[in-house]
């Protein structure tokens, strides 16, 4: 049974294959754990499971699941069949990235599924106007200084200028193909022409941030609000990256006062563009990445202070749902009068 209020009966998980979570650390994992622990029935899908039919409802085919206590062998499928995704109470689209056509065009199914009744979060239109590296770019105030370009000769008037770079690609995740060049220069042009593919794809630049070195924080926004601990992801082994996936020491930490203005200032307004759960990068007092896609950094923050960072996912989750069940309502009443 559910618990007594919630508007969540059953609920499409929309992530990469379940056989791949490592379920100690992944963040999905908890959110289905919590939603299980409510009396949710859950269902999953990969982003090549949907299809929309000419005059048909964007539909998925679906596992029904239920989770067990093996760390290994930790779902098993009830049922398997294809479902309009307006039939689920709530659709999270979880997927990780890297943000490449097939994802773009998963989020148009989606949003073709929201316009016949599914609430889908975050919401696909915003997923495709909030690319992680580029979304910093709209809150300039709150990064350091960044170029994103393809071009070779902007990227070293940039380095003149800084000295000290960090170069990475648009859609990298997990730290994958990120580059400091100091203020020597030292293989900035094979660096450029590897990553621009020689003047091919568009690429980010910013400033080395030195404080690097005590950690990349992941700042969780949920429903426009932080939750109070970020996990600092520390570099180790002289590396300049502090992702966990490159090997980095995750260390939950009390935000810090300039934490709690970022996350405060930024939050809100991505809230409002649809975003329910939002990842902040900060090093130092700098934002660099802004995550969007599938954040995650869930159970580490909990199981090093006790915040159950899944529950209050699911609380802002049941307080959209019902948001948005209250404002249809509200609109056809509206129509009818």
């Amino acid at each position: 049974m559910t618990e007594a209020g919630s508007p969540l009966r059953r609920v499409l998980v929309v992530a990469d294959p379940l056989h791949t979570f490592v379920t100690y650390k992944d963040s999905t994992y908890a959110m289905m754990r919590e939603l299980a622990r409510r009396g949710v029935a859950l269902a999953a899908c990969e982003p090549a499971h949907l299809q929309w039919r000419s005059g048909e409802p964007v539909t998925a085919l679906v596992r029904e699941v239920t989770l067990t206590d093996d760390a290994h062998d930790w779902f098993h499928v009830r049922r398997q069949g294809r479902e309009p995704l307006h039939a689920f109470d709530a659709v999270l689209m979880r997927k990780d990235p890297p943000f490449d056509a097939e994802y773009f065009y998963a989020t148009h199914l989606l949003q073709q599924a929201q316009r016949e009744g599914a609430r889908v979060f975050n919401d696909p239109a915003a997923l495709r106007d909030h690319p992680e590296k580029l979304a910093v770019m709209a809150f300039a105030e709150w990064a350091p200084p960044t170029l994103v370009t393809r071009s070779a000769e902007a990227i070293r008037a940039f380095h003149a200028e800084h000295r000290d770079i960090i170069l990475k690609p648009l859609d990298g995740m997990g730290g994958r193909g990120i580059f400091r060049v100091g203020a020597d220069g030292m293989n900035l042009g094979a660096v450029i022409e590897t990553l621009t593919q020689h003047g091919h794809t568009t690429i980010m630049v910013q400033r080395y941030l030195p404080q690097i070195a005590d950690g990349d924080k992941r700042i969780l926004v949920i429903g426009g609000e932080p939750v109070p601990y970020a996990l600092a992801r520390i570099p180790q082994g002289g590396e300049v990256r502090g992702n966990l996936a490159a090997g980095g020491r995750g260390e939950a930490r009390p935000l810090s006062e300039r934490d709690w203005a970022i996350a405060r200032a930024l939050g809100p307004v991505l809230a409002a563009r649809g975003l329910l759960l939002v990842g902040l990068d900060v090093i130092g007092d700098w934002v660099t990445e802004i995550n969007v896609t599938s954040p995650t950094c869930f159970q580490e923050i909990t199981q090093q202070t006790g915040y159950d960072v899944a529950a209050r996912f699911v609380d802002a989750l049941e307080a959209a749902v019902r948001a948005g069940a209250a404002a249809s309502a509200d609109g056809r009443t509206g129509a009818a009068t």
